[in-house]
């Protein structure tokens, strides 16, 4: 059996109706449109979400009140808890590192760093940005933040 030889089973697909060609045909004159009216026309239906007259229901809902800022940067918080058990002394914590340790998906996403729970390891924190809660304890734990500029 080669590609030229597939056919559709049979009685699966049918001739389209060619309107509007003479009497003869069975379709001619008006071409099954009847004679006048809005279905007659063409481009004669109603659009999308006409609902007889009544008042669409995209019109009867409320909308959205507000302003979605498009420029808002999203940052992923990380609690220090999960610092302190993921990473162990002296370790430095910037975005590389959260990866590696699976906290964060990707290397370069924004990170803040908040302050709950309690720290006992010395970190340098290398992150977007620090809560001043998390700044306390990341410095009397011994260690440091280093923000960018």
């Amino acid at each position: 059996m080669q590609l030229h030889d597939l056919t559709p089973n049979a009685g699966s697909t049918h001739k389209r109706k060619r309107v509007g060609r003479g009497n003869s045909s069975g379709t001619g004159t008006y071409s099954g449109r009847g004679q006048n009216g809005q279905g007659s026309r063409s481009g004669g239906t109603k659009g999308a979400g006409f609902e007889g007259g009544q008042t669409p229901l995209a019109m009867r809902l409320p909308k959205l009140p507000g302003f979605k800022n498009p420029r808002r940067v999203e940052y992923k918080a990380v609690n220090l808890s999960r610092l302190e058990e993921k990473f162990d002394n002296d370790a430095v914590i910037d975005g590389a590192a959260l990866k590696a340790a699976g906290i964060i998906k990707k290397e370069f996403e924004p990170v803040k760093v908040l302050g709950d729970g309690d720290l006992t390891k010395k970190f340098t924190v290398k992150v977007d940005k620090v809560s001043a809660t998390a700044k306390a304890k990341i410095e009397a734990a011994g260690g440091k933040v280093e923000l960018p500029c």
